[in-house]
């Protein structure tokens, strides 16, 4: 009697298979989310990631900022720094890069709704980061023709610097530049590595 039961039951519902969703449903659910995830588009699919730059990790985008402050002082129409900015790279291709340079003329125009693609992208590569996803985002900046990329690994202390098709490793006292994007953008892996002194705890 039991087995004919279990015969007629009906089978068990798998999950659904992952869907895609439009952009105006990622904008609603997923882009002003507040988690310890970084979310993105990409061809109608949400890729969910955990975030890559941590608090302890600041110091490096400090660091860098510094250079283009210092930088400013000769070229105010040097443009700024923006961590995880929402951007277009391609028509479906929705990322929010650890560390993106936008120009003086793109933040303005971004100012009036402009949609403006950076040529000089950072990623912090963390230990979550898998390397399929990390190929996959450099393929994306790549076909967007991004004409400057940084890959900065902190536990190792390099940075692996992309020119189109062309990758140079920097550590040490080895120069990692981004010129071609930004004039006289360049400083060593030690400086970029390098952290502030550290102040005592005032109780």
């Amino acid at each position: 009697m039991a087995e004919s039961i279990a015969l007629k039951r009906a089978p068990r519902k798998l999950p659904d298979a992952k869907k895609s969703i439009s952009w105006l449903d990622f904008q609603r659910r997923y882009l002003r989310r507040e988690d310890t995830y970084k979310y993105e588009w990409v061809n109608g699919f949400v890729e969910k990631a955990p975030r890559s730059m941590n608090q302890d990790q600041y110091y490096i985008l400090d660091n860098l900022t510094a250079l283009l402050d210092q930088l400013r002082t000769n070229n105010p129409a040097l443009g700024r720094f923006y961590a995880e900015a929402d951007t277009f790279f391609l028509e479906n291709i929705h990322r929010r890069p650890d560390i993106a340079y936008f120009s003086a003329e793109q933040r303005s125009n971004m100012a009036y709704g402009q949609k403006e693609k950076p040529d000089f992208v950072i990623e912090i590569i963390s230990t979550y980061d898998t390397i399929n996803r990390v190929v996959k985002k450099m393929q994306d900046y790549r076909a967007a023709k991004v004409k400057v990329v940084w890959h900065i690994y902190p536990e190792l202390k390099e940075v692996h610097v992309y020119q189109g098709e062309n990758m140079t490793i920097c550590s040490g006292e080895v120069k990692c530049s981004a010129a071609t994007v930004i004039p006289h953008f360049e400083l060593t892996a030690d400086l970029i590595f390098q952290k502030p002194v550290q102040t005592e705890n005032i109780q």
